[in-house]
């Protein structure tokens, strides 16, 4: 048995059909499944079991020899969240439960950390495990993943085989639900859909022109090759970037939106609000070269060339994964 927790969310959902398409059918999936618009992400999908989240625990106890991985991808992903109580309940106490879990039934782990926890990246973006102490995040749900990672670490007793992945900025199909926290992508192809252009967050920082800031954007189809690839793998234990490497302008995925679609490019600036203006990274690029210095040798897929898959495929189509 496989176990995806995160199993209806956005990368979750994506992860189940991949594995599904490489014939692992006992797929326990660990969620909330009380959000209609995230169950449809599951819809034809082979499972073995669904889960309620606050009931894991107990059930890894019952049935933890016949776990044969773990991914732990569910979190509370809102960045604009400030209940930390929440955050630490869900994304770092969680975490350590099922990290223990993972110990006492010897079951690998991978779990979901996050390109926030860098912070403004004063320190750089490489996962180099001795200098992640020195780490800031800019909000609350970069330091609840932030403190898992560094309890991790820490650990004297782990599971034999382990990595935190810290995402960078992921877009893909299932997203759908996510409101606010959905890709930049998505809200872009909604926007021309409704408007014909597209409105981008004006820069406050001197240092970048006006739809400049720039972000390394990973398409969920590569993520989740990443995914699979470490559940093969099972060596080489530890916290991982997962970007592509390259970092890209608002202007240039927006750019790709529109051509897409056969649109001409019609961008407007708006200032970017209040509550996030303070905590706003202007500039994001995953160091891959762990990872690849592990085996992984399989390319990212260009923005351009994801955005058009996600466009032309999923969101024209009104499809999920």
């Amino acid at each position: 048995m496989i176990v995806v927790t995160g199993a209806a969310g956005f990368i979750g959902s994506v992860l189940i059909s991949r594995l599904n398409k490489e014939n692992y059918n006992h797929i326990v999936a660990v969620d909330k499944f009380d959000h209609p618009e995230k169950n449809k992400n599951l819809a034809g999908n082979r499972l073995l079991k669904k889960v309620d989240r606050s009931q894991l625990g107990q059930w890894i106890d019952e049935n933890g020899e016949e776990i044969e991985f773990i991914f732990h991808i569910g979190a509370r992903t809102d960045t604009s969240e400030f209940n930390k109580s929440l955050l630490w309940e869900l994304n770092t106490d969680f975490t350590k439960m099922i990290w223990e879990k993972c110990i006492a039934f010897q079951i690998p782990l991978v779990y979901a950390s996050s390109a926030a926890t860098y912070g403004v990246g004063e320190y750089g973006y490489k996962d180099d495990e001795s200098t992640i102490k020195k780490l800031k995040p800019l909000n609350p749900y970069g330091e609840s993943k932030h403190e898992f990672d560094l309890w991790a670490l820490d650990q004297k007793e782990k599971p034999f085989f382990w990595a935190g992945l810290k995402f960078f900025n992921v877009y893909g199909p299932n997203e759908y639900h996510k409101g606010r926290m959905a890709s930049v992508v998505y809200h872009a192809y909604n926007q021309i859909k409704e408007t014909g252009k597209m409105r981008l967050f004006r820069s406050h920082n001197p240092q970048y022109n006006d739809g400049e800031q720039m972000r390394d954007f990973i398409y969920v189809m590569d993520l989740v090759d990443v995914l699979v690839f470490l559940m093969k793998h099972r060596k080489n234990s530890g916290i991982f970037n997962l970007g592509t490497g390259t970092a890209r302008t608002f202007l240039d995925l927006v750019t790709a939106v529109f051509e897409a679609q056969t649109l001409p490019p019609s961008i407007e600036f708006i200032d970017t609000p209040k509550d996030i203006r303070d905590t706003y990274q202007y500039y994001t690029e995953a160091d891959m070269s762990k990872l690849r210095s592990i085996g992984y040798s399989k390319p990212f897929t260009s923005l351009e060339s994801g955005v058009k898959d996600y466009v032309t495929n999923y969101l024209l189509k009104q499809k999920t994964v």
